[in-house]
């Protein structure tokens, strides 16, 4: 670290980071890079936060097995069906997510090693606007002093008073995954990511599932059009989706069963269930009130369109700024927090930011969907049906769709969504057309393999084309 140049142990850095989660790590990277000196603070002693060691990679991996097993029935044409028994252990079911969080978390603090990134673990308070007081592990403090500072602490499960979590019974999004058994049925409160993708998930390892929501459907800042698509696939799987409902009461009776009584009178019975009815700021220990940081009514940071928060030189990304937190936006905002902090150039729109929801199928977008397009002026959308395309009877993914959105006029790409398995990685390909401003008949120029999922894209550009031939043809 820098050398100390006073008596109050006070520390010099040109960009401070609370926070070792995906944008707290990412805008450390980036600044780093960029030649600042960088100091990255955070209680915990593996790099990756919530997103790493709770989340993202523990559910993605029961996801995969989940998905392995449905799809080994589908593929095999149902000749070979592998049920999974209510006494198989979750964690048995998770084999590898040690060996990927350990290989995950260690190639995060090899980067940041790499990198000239001093690390402080503890937890910081603000001072003044740009000193910090570090509190460690064993109760030293240490303060230091950052020109610019980046707040990215992440988020904790919210827990309403009418909801008793307890962590054995009634769970919440951190603790689903230390269930010791699988349970035979599971109520989901929510319809956000994190209840879509758990109801989805444990729905296709066989549990019976109900998914309630006070929403009219699930991911609702999602394409109406995909969703209803999923909440079709979640039904197929045995589950049940509740809109416009709300958990009344909620109690274990003590014996077997949480029951639920809703808004509407009905009660549910249930083995276990899991409260994923949204997620707090960990804001409250920051002291931001001491430099007039500015939140909202639920506690997240307001920010502008570059990260800043009403304190100009002190930026915030990822969980803590709300909406989407996802590890791959928050990611993106982080790096751009910290690019705009130290006058790097970003040369790639917002705009472009993928969404990628691992529920069961995933779901994934970027740039504009169809109601948000229309909403701007006169477009087309073209559909691709994966039950039209090779590839998706040969993954058995046929109930898939790919939807292309393109200004009617100059015919450039606007957005693209998609929900089938690879959903997530396809979009990939849409995103690519908005950074280079590409048209849609590049589409139909281009040359895909075959078969892959990727030819829808030219599917929907033909089907975009028709449509623009029709309407020449009426005008």
């Amino acid at each position: 670290m820098p050398q100390n140049t006073d008596q109050q142990s006070r520390l010099n850095f040109d960009f401070i980071v609370i926070g070792g989660g995906p944008a707290g790590h990412q805008g450390a990277i980036v600044a780093a890079k960029s030649g600042a000196s960088v100091l990255l603070i955070d209680a915990s002693r593996a790099m990756g936060g919530a997103c790493v060691h709770r989340g993202t990679i523990p559910s993605k991996t029961l996801r995969e097995t989940a998905m392995a097993m449905r799809q080994l029935e589908a593929k095999s044409g149902g000749v070979v069906v592998a049920p999974v028994d209510d006494q198989v252990r979750i964690e048995s079911l998770m084999k590898r997510k040690g060996q990927v969080l350990n290989a995950h978390a260690s190639y995060l603090n090899a980067q940041l090693e790499r990198n000239g990134v001093h690390r402080l673990r503890g937890r910081a308070r603000f001072v003044n606007a740009h000193e910090l007081c570090v509190r460690g592990v064993r109760g030293e403090e240490t303060r230091v002093h950052g020109r610019r500072i980046l707040i990215a602490t992440g988020s904790r499960p919210r827990k309403p008073p009418e909801i008793p979590v307890d962590h054995q019974h009634i769970l919440d999004s951190d603790s689903v995954l230390s269930l010791t058994y699988l349970p035979r049925s599971l109520i989901v409160l929510g319809g956000g990511v994190i209840a879509s993708e758990y109801a989805s998930i444990f729905a296709a390892l066989g549990v019976e599932v109900t998914m309630v929501d006070r929403g009219e459907r699930p991911l609702a800042f999602l394409d109406s059009e995909l969703t209803s698509r999923f909440v079709s696939h979640f039904e197929r799987l045995g589950g049940r989706f509740l809109p416009r409902a709300t958990a009344a009461q909620v109690a274990w009776d003590g014996a077997s069963s949480v029951r639920v009584q809703l808004g509407s009178g009905e009660e549910l019975v249930a083995d276990k269930l899991l409260s994923a009815i949204g997620r707090v700021p960990n804001v409250e220990w920051l002291a931001l009130d001491h430099i007039g940081i500015e939140c909202s009514k639920r506690g997240h940071i307001q920010v502008d369109n570059n990260f800043r928060t009403s304190t100009p030189h002190i930026y915030a990304a990822g969980d803590v700024i709300g909406f989407p937190a996802l590890a791959s936006t928050s990611t993106e905002q982080g790096r751009r927090a910290a690019c705009d902090a130290l006058d790097v150039a970003v040369n790639v729109p917002i705009e472009a930011m993928p969404v990628g929801v691992y529920t069961i199928p995933e779901i994934a977008s970027v740039g504009l969907d169809e109601a948000a397009a229309r909403a701007l002026g006169p477009v087309v959308v073209g559909r691709a049906r994966l039950s039209e395309i090779a590839r998706g009877h040969i993954a058995a993914t046929e109930y898939g769709l790919l939807k292309l959105v393109v200004d009617a006029q100059t015919q450039r790409v606007l957005g693209a969504q998609a929900i089938c398995e690879g959903a997530a990685e396809l979009v990939h390909i849409g995103q690519m057309a908005l950074i280079g401003n590409f048209e849609c008949r590049t589409f139909v120029d281009a040359t895909f393999n075959f078969p892959t999922l990727a030819e829808s894209y030219r599917v929907a550009a033909l089907d975009i084309m028709e449509q623009l031939t029709e309407r020449r043809a009426v005008a």
